[in-house]
């Protein structure tokens, strides 16, 4: 995996790897007050004979003594030693028990022995340390008179205690700022485990990668959330708006159809999505009032004779529109209504519902209504959805091609799969992937550049090369 998969991980689940820090490190706060706290306090002895007055006997003495305090170590920490320590501090305890609360070493290359003792106050860390230094004393000095068969003042060794105990002042335990830490560091880990495990499984489309990752149709733009906005967003003030931001877009969208093929750019091309909701009748009216805005005549068409949504978008009259030019009720230049506002902007509602959308849009009439408007113009053709019907599928081949609307973080990438794969059934072009809804807080949000329109111009074929094979059953 690349470190751009991370990056978008990351980005695109970064509250979910928050809160598990979050929560991971106020679980490792709250298990931390929780436990008791535990004081440490240190004394130590060092072992001598007690002889001098000689230079070699000194050292002899020395180097004994440092073979000695190895076994005092060991001696320290049994049960006659934390036997003597109980009868002493009064502790209503075991001697194995008390003998886990002590560490004894021997200071490296020195007869100097550390006791550290632990204890739940600092007094009592503190009377711990001491009488045990106190109690190791009496048994070496017990052991050594029994192993030289005279008493300890007429000679051999002894420890005497060199640095009693002091108070501690903080607890050595619970370690509350090392445990959030781990905890907050285990939280990341496992924040970052939930966010890699997830976009793996996760089949919905959210960046441009996503899309690209088909290599079937390139992205021709992405479009930003405009959240509860209708209508015309191309058509606001320039701001730093979402509304602002995804005008910009489809800004970006009318010039890359500009660059699909230089010398002969699509003149008609639908407008359609997978499935219901995901946003393509905004998009093909916003699309139509950007061409318009660039002073090229365009007609936005409703051919979504099941759910149309053209005239509700543009608040505009759907009594009469394309059926009626299709049945013959009506021209098709009394037909057309001009947009109020954006001179060169003509949309052709979709008039009354049919009962045979399909067989409408598949007729002659409607190869003539499409001919007759690309000759004065840009077309864009408002679509049902692919995979429910093969209205779009109808309509694209007749054209010069579909943008397929997907929304990011819901699309499925299998129903981007399907819907290219009934266009491709009808050898009709995908002319590209429109990402529509996209946060600003999404991977490739921003970019808008479009990618790979070599394939545009090579799946461009004349129309006599382009076999109709549309089948409601095979769709």
């Amino acid at each position: 995996m690349e470190l751009t998969f991370y990056t978008r991980v990351l980005r695109n689940h970064w509250i979910a790897i928050t809160a598990m820090v979050l929560v991971a490190a106020a679980a490792a706060f709250g298990w931390s007050s929780a436990q008791p706290k535990v004081y440490a306090a240190n004394a130590s002895g060092f072992v001598t004979s007690g002889g001098g007055g000689d230079v070699g006997l000194e050292n002899l003495d020395d180097m004994l003594s440092k073979s000695r305090a190895a076994s005092y170590v060991e001696l320290a920490k049994d049960r006659a030693t934390a036997s003597l320590v109980i009868d002493e501090l009064g502790l209503d305890t075991t001697a194995s028990t008390l003998v886990g609360n002590i560490e004894v070493a021997q200071k490296p290359e020195t007869v100097i022995i550390a006791i550290t003792a632990r204890a739940g106050t600092p007094q009592a860390a503190q009377d711990l340390a001491d009488a045990w230094i106190a109690a190791l004393a009496t048994r070496v000095s017990s052991v050594e008179a029994e192993g030289s068969g005279k008493s300890a003042q007429r000679g051999g060794m002894r420890i005497e205690v060199s640095e009693a105990a002091e108070l501690p002042t903080s607890p050595v335990a619970p370690q509350v700022e090392r445990n959030v830490l781990l905890g907050a560091v285990l939280g990341a880990l496992l924040g970052m485990g939930y966010a890699v495990a997830r976009s793996l499984l996760d089949r919905r489309i959210r960046s441009v990668e996503d899309v690209e990752r088909h290599k079937r149709a390139p992205v021709a733009g992405t479009v930003l959330d405009v959240g509860s906005h209708t209508g015309l967003f191309v058509t606001t003030p320039n701001g730093a708006g979402q509304a602002s931001l995804a005008a910009e877009g489809m800004r970006r969208l009318r010039t890359n159809l500009s660059y699909m093929d230089v010398d002969n750019p699509p003149r008609a091309l639908v407008i359609t999505s997978p499935k219901q909701g995901d946003g393509k009748s905004t998009i093909a009216a916003n699309l139509a009032a950007t061409i318009a805005q660039s002073g090229q005549p365009v007609t936005l068409v409703d051919a979504d004779l099941r759910r149309p949504r053209v005239a509700g978008l543009l608040g505009l009259d759907d009594a009469v529109g394309l059926t009626d030019v299709l049945t013959g009720r009506l021209d098709l230049a009394d037909a057309l209504q001009p947009h109020p506002d954006l001179p060169g902007f003509r949309i052709l509602t979709s008039g009354p519902r049919p009962p045979n959308p399909t067989e409408i849009l598949d007729s002659n009439a409607m190869r003539r209504v499409i001919e007759e408007l690309r000759s004065e113009g840009m077309v864009i053709i408002d679509a049902p959805p692919l995979l429910p019907v093969t209205d779009a599928a109808v309509l694209a081949l007749e054209t010069d091609g579909a943008l397929v609307t997907v929304s990011a973080g819901r699309t499925l990438d299998t129903d981007l799969t399907g819907a290219l794969g009934h266009l491709d059934a009808v050898h009709a072009r995908a002319l590209g992937v429109v990402l529509n809804k996209v946060s600003k807080r999404t991977v490739g949000a921003g970019n808008y550049a479009y990618y790979g329109y070599d394939a545009y111009r090579e799946t461009r074929k004349p129309k006599s090369e382009r076999v109709k094979t549309v089948q409601s059953a095979d769709l």
